[in-house]
């Protein structure tokens, strides 16, 4: 029998289980940057190639948003989350035991496509929760994201370094197992309130949604520009973090993400800032920041204190980009949350994808100037669309 959605009252265990769900997911999507050095090696891909892992689990991450997250509102997100949860830890199962780079990349192709897993958590917990215990919810189990981020990175590193990069997968794949059967244990269903829309139809209105709305289309925009720095700065930085003169660990590579998190936890109050009126002024701040980032960022072979500040800035200035964008996005159309999360994400992982391959590439032929200078360049590109974006408004 259905459960109503107002009658549900999440226990404090289950809320961080959904968190430690999201936190899962979404490092999966993050574990091969530290790794690409090793990865180049084991499976003999040269340089400019190797960034292809990045961009290929990027944009099955995009197929997923289009394609699976709306399928939350006709079929059960319980059922949909387990289902996800156990393809991803198949695809790093057979990643762990990749005898070829194609096997690597069809692995890291499946937890891509299901890792969006993420946002129907999100939307389970939302559909799951009390009225009055909603927001605190969905603000924990979020908060999931921010923490796998967070150890990503650090924990591909620092396993690698003990066991190989192989065992950074598997181990992956025996908790995100874990998770999928605990939820199915746990969770109480939540199949009531579905649309009765047909999937294509629901597809249709996404776009449709996009043809309409220029506010989605301003901020899917920034989005792309703000996420193919990003991918500009994180695919390649353990390229030249490993090699001569350098030559660190991978856990010291790893430990790199700790300071993108701090900045990334950092702009986490730029949603406080839209919300009294000040998002455009707050996008404008945090578009500059993130181009000079670019200045430290450069200068990593002359200095790594100097590296972390440009890392800090960055990552503060694509979050606070980000979490403006879904703010303002949230606040204009309420009652099209889930739909805006598909078309909007959509744009983040496309430019996160294009990041990676470009980046790769300006490495191979150009080192970290050329990294640096295509990251100055497209964030100068994402701060003259917000410029023209604002005169547009006048």
């Amino acid at each position: 029998m259905p459960v109503s959605r107002s009658s549900t009252k999440l226990s404090p265990k289950i809320s961080l289980l959904l968190a430690a769900a999201c936190g899962l997911a979404v490092a999966n999507v993050y574990y091969t940057q530290p790794l690409l050095g090793l990865l180049a090696d084991e499976f003999g891909v040269s340089v400019s190639a190797i960034g292809s892992i990045v961009m290929v689990v990027q944009l099955f991450y995009a197929l997923g948003l289009l394609l699976i997250v709306p399928l939350g509102d006709l079929r059960s997100r319980k059922r949909m989350t387990v289902i996800q949860l156990l393809l991803i830890a198949a695809g790093l199962l057979a990643a762990s035991f990749a005898s070829s780079f194609f096997m690597l990349l069809a692995g890291l192709a499946l937890v891509g496509l299901t890792a969006v897993v993420t946002q129907v958590l999100v939307n389970l917990a939302s559909a799951l929760a009390a009225e009055e215990q909603r927001g605190r919810i969905v603000g924990i189990v979020t908060s999931g994201v921010v923490v796998g981020i967070l150890l990503a990175r650090t924990f591909a590193g620092f396993v690698s370094d003990l066991a190989g990069w192989r065992a950074v997968y598997l181990i992956s794949s025996l908790l995100t197992a874990a998770a999928a059967l605990t939820l199915l244990a746990v969770l109480p269903p939540d199949s009531a309130d579905k649309s009765r829309l047909s999937y294509g139809r629901l597809l249709l209105s996404i776009l449709r949604l996009f043809a309409e709305e220029r506010l989605l289309r301003t901020r899917a925009a920034l989005a792309f520009f703000v996420f193919t720095a990003f991918g500009i700065l994180w695919t390649p930085l353990a390229l030249p973090l490993g090699s001569v003169p350098l030559s660190l660990s991978p856990s010291a590579i790893g430990a790199f993400g700790l300071a993108g998190a701090a900045g990334a936890l950092g702009a986490l109050g730029a949603g406080h800032l839209a919300d009294r009126g000040w998002g455009e002024r707050t996008t404008g701040i945090a578009l500059a920041l993130l181009l000079l980032s670019w200045l430290p960022i450069g200068l990593l072979h002359h200095s790594l204190p100097l590296l972390v500040v440009g890392i800090l800035l960055l990552d503060f200035a694509v979050q606070a980009v980000h979490v403006t964008n879904q703010s303002l996005l949230f606040a204009a159309l309420p009652a099209a949350r889930g739909r805006l999360t598909g078309a909007y994400m959509v744009f983040y992982s496309i430019g996160s994808a294009l990041g990676a391959f470009l980046s790769t590439q300006a490495y191979a032929h150009y080192g970290w100037s050329g990294v640096s200078l295509l990251g100055a360049l497209v964030s100068l590109a994402g701060l003259i669309f917000w410029i023209a974006t604002q005169k547009r408004r006048l």
